[in-house]
C-alpha cells in the first residue's frame, strides 16, 4: 500500500466514526448527548486493538483502547449482535458511560467491531446525574456486565426495558439507547461498504499498514524525550469520605525503543469515589503521549505500542471492585494528566504548557418528585494553562473531555430552572 493509498484508507476509517458521531448526536434525546456532545466513537479490528477513532471524548477512547482485547475474548460474537456495557471493571470508565459493542462479519469471518460510548445523564443511582458521594460501586447506579442488547439482529426488549426502568425519564434513556444503537448500525454499514471496495484482504493489509506507519511516527516523536527518569507527584484534595491529601506519583522512564510509566508510590484505593479502574488511568497516559505526537499519527493501537504501564493492584488508579468510581473517570483522569505533564516537563520543559484546571467541574441536579423527575448534568470548562505560545484559553474544558456546556435555550426548555448570567468570571483563574 503506497503512501497516498495508506493516507485515504485511514481518513475512510476515521469518517466511519465521525458519521456515526453524527448519527448519535442528531438521534440522541438527552441534552447531555445531544447538545454536549457527551459520546465517543471508534473502530476496532476483530483481535479487540483500536483502528480509528473520532476526534472526541479522551477519556472515552484511551479507555477503550485500553479494554477492548478482554472484553472481545470473553463473547461468543455472531453475526447481528450487539453487547452493552458499563462495569467499570469489565471494560468501561464509570456507571453512567454506556457502551454498545458491534462485530462486523464478512464472508462468515469475525473483520471489525464498530463502538460507541454514551454518558447518560441518569443511570438508576438515587443522587441526580448518577454522580453521588459514593463509597461503593452500586450505590453509583446499575452496574451492566458485558450482554447481548441485541442477539442475531433481533432487540432484548425486556433486557432495554430493565436498563432503563430505574431512571428518572425513561423515555429519554430509551431514545438514547436506540441513537447508539443507529449509530452502531450506521459504522456497521459504512464500515462494510469500505471492506466491499478493498477486499477482506485488503482491509486488513491495511490494518497492519497503518499500525506500522503510526508505530513509526511515534517512535520518531518520542525520540525528542532525553533517555533518563522523570517523577512527579500531585494530590487529590479528599475524596468525600474522610481521606484527605492522598498522592498520586509518577515515575516515567524513557529508554532508546521504549517508555516505562510507573504509578507505584500512588496512594493506595479509597473509601470515597475518586478511585480509577486502570483503564481509566492508562486513558489519561495515552492522552499525554497522544500530544506529543504529529497530528497525521494515526489514532490506532500502533502508536502506543512503545508504551509500557506499571500500575500497583489495589491503589488507587487500579482499584479492585467494588471500589467507587464515579469521579476517577472525571476528576482523578485529570489530576493523572497534570502528574505526567508535570514529569514530562522535566524532560522538555518548553513543550509542556503550565497546568490547567485539573477539574471537569462536575454540576448535578435534579428532583425524585413523581409530578417532575428530572435530571441535569454539567461539566463547566475552567482555564487553560499557558504555554510557549502565549497564555491559555478561558472557559473551556481540557485534556481529557472535549464537552459543550449546554446551551442556556436547551437548560430552560428541558428543565425548571432560569440562567440569569452566562460570563466568565475576570481574574478568577
Amino acid at each position: 500500500m503506497d503512501p497516498i493509498e495508506l493516507s485515504i484508507f485511514s481518513s475512510r476509517l476515521e469518517a466511519v466514526c465521525d458519521e456515526m458521531g453524527a448519527v448519535l448526536r442528531n438521534a440522541a434525546f438527552s441534552p447531555n448527548i445531544r447538545d454536549r456532545l457527551d459520546f465517543s466513537c471508534a473502530v476496532f479490528d476483530a483481535a479487540g486493538e483500536l483502528s480509528a477513532q473520532a476526534a472526541h471524548i479522551p477519556v472515552h477512547l484511551g479507555s477503550m483502547a485500553y479494554a477492548m482485547a478482554d472484553i472481545v475474548a470473553q463473547i461468543e460474537w455472531q453475526d447481528g449482535d450487539m453487547v452493552v456495557l458499563n462495569d467499570p471493571f469489565m471494560g468501561g470508565t464509570h456507571l453512567p458511560d454506556v457502551t454498545l459493542i458491534s462485530p462486523l462479519f464478512c464472508d462468515g469471518l469475525l473483520s471489525a467491531f464498530v463502538v460507541n460510548r454514551a454518558h447518560h445523564a441518569d443511570i438508576g443511582a438515587d443522587s441526580p446525574g448518577s454522580m453521588p458521594v459514593s463509597d461503593h460501586l452500586h450505590q453509583e447506579g446499575r452496574v451492566i456486565p458485558p450482554g447481548k442488547l441485541i442477539e442475531a439482529g433481533r432487540l432484548d426488549e425486556a433486557f432495554l426495558a430493565e436498563l432503563t426502568a430505574d431512571n428518572r425519564n425513561p423515555v429519554e434513556s430509551r431514545g438514547d439507547f436506540a441513537a447508539q444503537i443507529s449509530a452502531n448500525r450506521n459504522g456497521l454499514k459504512r464500515l462494510q461498504r469500505l471492506i466491499s471496495e478493498w477486499g477482506r484482504a485488503g482491509f486488513l493489509n491495511g490494518l497492519k499498514t497503518l499500525n506500522a506507519y503510526a508505530e513509526r511516527l511515534a517512535a520518531d516523536a518520542l525520540k525528542r524525550l532525553p533517555p533518563g527518569e522523570y517523577r512527579f507527584e500531585d494530590l487529590m484534595d479528599d475524596d468525600g469520605q474522610g481521606s484527605q491529601d492522598i498522592p498520586i506519583r509518577v515515575r516515567i522512564r524513557v529508554e532508546a525503543d521504549r517508555l516505562m510509566v510507573d504509578f507505584s508510590g500512588t496512594a493506595p484505593q479509597v473509601p470515597g469515589n475518586i478511585n480509577c479502574p486502570l483503564s481509566v488511568a492508562a486513558a489519561a497516559v495515552y492522552y499525554c503521549f497522544r500530544c506529543l505526537m504529529p497530528e497525521q499519527t494515526p489514532a490506532c493501537a500502533g502508536s502506543f505500542s512503545a508504551i509500557k504501564l506499571i500500575v500497583p493492584e489495589g491503589c488507587l488508579l487500579n482499584a479492585r471492585r467494588p471500589a467507587a468510581v464515579a469521579a476517577g473517570n472525571v476528576e482523578t483522569s485529570t489530576r493523572v494528566v497534570d502528574v505526567v505533564l508535570g514529569a514530562l516537563a522535566q524532560a522538555i520543559p518548553d513543550e509542556i504548557p503550565a497546568a490547567s484546571q485539573g477539574s471537569m467541574n462536575n454540576l448535578a441536579m435534579g428532583s425524585d418528585h413523581e409530578q417532575g423527575r428530572w435530571d441535569y448534568y454539567e461539566t463547566i470548562g475552567g482555564g487553560m494553562g499557558a504555554g510557549r505560545q502565549g497564555g491559555g484559553l478561558s472557559g473551556m474544558q481540557t485534556h481529557m473531555t472535549n464537552t459543550l456546556n449546554t446551551p442556556v435555550e436547551v437548560i430552560e426548555s428541558r428543565f425548571p430552572l432560569r440562567i440569569e448570567r452566562y460570563a466568565l468570571r475576570d481574574d478568577s483563574a
